[in-house]
């Protein structure tokens, strides 16, 4: 049994970490260039030395022991600090590319990611980006395994989340109903009265934007015609140049919207806020690439266009 810490192979526990954290040891040998018995040695060993079981080996896939879980636990805050101070030593000037990993969550407007990511892209030392799109709750996952440097993203974690992450606002905007010229003609008269009962197209339920435009509708007493209910913000847009509709639309991205669907503005909802944050596992920003984002959008990249 291990007494001292300077007797605990650091390196062991890490093959047990990688093993655990990319669900088997097969994975973990791909990652970490090195054979099946390689590591199985080394857990074992770690097995050994802290003298207690980690893995159930009884069925086909391996299944942390209770020990098994703590362990993992505490190995993952001391290499989550390691990485933080690796991230932090990203500020510090190299000759090698920096790199900035990304969560979207598949709700986020695109246009907004890109007004977000531009910043990064006018850094003085190349950035390469890697975005991922999935679930607000698998990005999470992922970001407590550190596979990610920032999620950028509408919805902030409600507090009933017991996990470790931190928000970051970088800024808020308006929101604008847009259409086809001849829709946005015909909705623009009376605006926003005219709404009442007008084609809408919206983001589905599960979004920030869609949940702020709901408690408007009820305010308000306006109840528009829901044609569709679209998560693709995308695809959203795709059925609003086509006529289907009216949608809505960030206001800080209005402009590109307009060129690149043809459609106009109908009018501000200016009084709805929109806001957008970083979700980081640092109470401070410390990735160069992040707090260029940060910073940018504190200074009004978010703003009306």
């Amino acid at each position: 049994m291990i007494e001292k810490l300077q007797d605990l192979n650091f390196l062991h526990l890490f093959y047990f970490w990688m093993v655990v954290r990319h669900r088997g040891i097969t994975p973990a040998c791909e990652l970490l260039h090195l054979t099946q018995p390689t590591i199985s040695t080394q857990i074992r060993k770690l097995e050994r030395a802290l003298g207690h079981k980690l893995f159930d080996r009884s069925g086909r896939e391996l299944e942390l022991t209770d020990v098994g879980k703590m362990v993992f636990e505490y190995a993952d805050d001391m290499f989550g600090v390691g990485r933080e101070l690796l991230g932090s030593l990203r500020g510090i000037p190299s000759d090698r590319m920096m790199r900035l990993m990304v969560g979207m969550p598949m709700v986020m407007p695109k246009l907004i990611i890109y007004r977000l990511l531009e910043p990064v892209f006018q850094m003085r030392q190349p950035v390469q980006v890697t975005i991922d799109q999935a679930p607000l709750d698998t990005l999470v996952a992922d970001l407590l395994r550190h596979q990610y440097d920032v999620i950028l993203s509408d919805t902030p974690l409600g507090p009933h989340r017991r996990v470790r992450t931190y928000h970051h606002l970088l800024g808020e905007c308006g929101i604008g109903i847009c259409a086809r010229a001849e829709l946005a003609a015909r909705y623009r008269k009376r605006f926003p009265q005219s709404l009442d009962g007008a084609p809408f197209l919206l983001p589905t339920p599960n979004t920030e934007m869609r949940r702020l435009l709901d408690r408007w509708f009820d305010d308000t007493g306006i109840a528009p015609q829901i044609l569709a209910e679209i998560s693709d913000s995308a695809l959203l847009k795709e059925f609003g140049r086509a006529g289907t509709g009216l949608f809505p639309v960030c206001a800080a991205v209005v402009s590109e919207v307009k060129r690149q669907y043809e459609v106009e503005l109908v009018g501000q909802l200016g009084e709805l806020r929109l806001p957008f944050y970083a979700i980081t596992l640092q109470r401070k920003l410390t990735h160069p690439a992040v707090v260029a984002i940060s910073q940018r959008a504190r200074d009004g990249l978010l703003a009306l266009d």
